[in-house]
């Protein structure tokens, strides 16, 4: 009988699935034996629907793998929690322990917070770190989509079946990307679905870091199941009374590691952190340049007018800035020095 159809059989979760394996038959008399007549049914209705074969042949259509708990091939930081998926949905790969990161953060993320995920989760991926997140709005797609930017493994953890992408914006991202799902296709998202995503996240990356997030936000569940497992908490501090940063900052004051940048995080993977190499400036760029060290933030037509260049030559050349991390976009069209 296919291990595949327990999986799949209400009321069989982890437990029962592996109490079940234990036996030498899934016949549906050792089935009903061991877990009860009840659950011995539900089995036989399963078994009669032929639901396993077409759960295989509808992921092999959508080339998802099915990993399932009794596999040799299945995660073992997964086999580790209290209640492990019965079966994994995989597409793509998932990178390894010790060079993954977790992101997380508010789905109403600021441009600031945006920003600065994406930019260092493009330095992480030059540094051979891959981001582990939720794929949804906000600081988890800034995150995937810098990570992606500098050609990492990214991640997306899914709060529904990897053929029910949400939110529906990011479908031609997941497209890029790798996924992971415990739920059986044509699940939609569910708020109940999304705490056992986050431990999830938790339990596949080395560490997790907080980026911007409230004192209700979902990110602090998946930095609490972080923290139950042993996994470091990292997070970026926020401006005080800033209700989107409280979260991060009252995290800081319970001992989470406190992040600046891309080099804080594999400091804290014990990677070393790669020398940037110098960047030599030359004519209009290195004027703009000195000018938004000067300035802290600017109008780039406060910058023209400064400069005597024209507003689109500004924009021309903050853009190359920005390429070499020289330049931040910061909220209100202004702009401020790089790292």
């Amino acid at each position: 009988m296919d291990p595949l159809a327990l999986a799949l059989t209400p009321q069989v979760g982890p437990r029962r699935l592996m109490q079940a394996l234990q036996s030498q038959s899934l016949s549906p008399e050792a089935v009903e034996e061991t877990l009860g007549p009840q659950i011995g049914a539900e089995y036989r209705k399963v078994l009669r629907q032929g639901r396993a074969e077409r759960e295989r042949e509808q992921a092999e259509k959508l080339g998802i793998r099915l990993v399932g708990l009794w596999e040799a091939g299945y995660p073992e930081v997964l086999r580790q929690l209290e209640s492990p998926p019965s079966v994994l949905y995989l597409r793509g790969e998932i990178p390894p322990f010790e060079r993954s990161i977790g992101v997380v953060g508010t789905r109403r993320a600021s441009a600031w917070a945006s920003d600065w995920a994406r930019k260092v989760a493009l330095e992480l991926a030059q540094a051979g770190v891959s981001v582990i997140s939720g794929l949804a709005r906000g600081i988890d797609t800034a995150a995937h989509q810098g990570n992606l930017e500098g050609g990492a493994n990214t991640l997306g953890v899914l709060g529904s079946a990897l053929d029910q992408i949400y939110p529906p914006e990011n479908r031609p991202l997941a497209q890029k990307m790798s996924l992971l799902s415990e739920f059986p296709l044509g699940t939609p998202p569910q708020a109940p679905l999304f705490p056992r995503r986050n431990r999830l996240i938790a339990a596949l990356a080395r560490s997790v870091l907080v980026v911007e997030a409230g004192v209700k936000s979902g990110s602090l569940i998946t930095a609490k199941f972080a923290l139950e497992l042993g996994r470091d908490v990292l997070a970026v501090p926020g401006r005080p009374g800033d209700p989107f940063s409280q979260g991060c900052n009252r995290l800081i004051q319970d001992g989470a590691g406190l992040v600046l940048g891309a080099e804080d995080v594999l400091g804290n993977l014990g990677l070393r952190v790669r020398p940037r190499p110098a960047v030599e400036l030359e004519g209009p760029e290195a004027a703009l340049h000195r000018a938004l060290l000067e300035l802290g933030q600017a109008l780039p037509d406060d910058l023209a007018q400064a400069l005597g260049l024209s507003p689109a030559e500004v924009l021309s050349h903050l853009t190359l800035l920005e390429l070499k991390g020289l330049a931040l976009a910061l909220p209100g069209g202004r702009y401020g020095p790089g790292a």
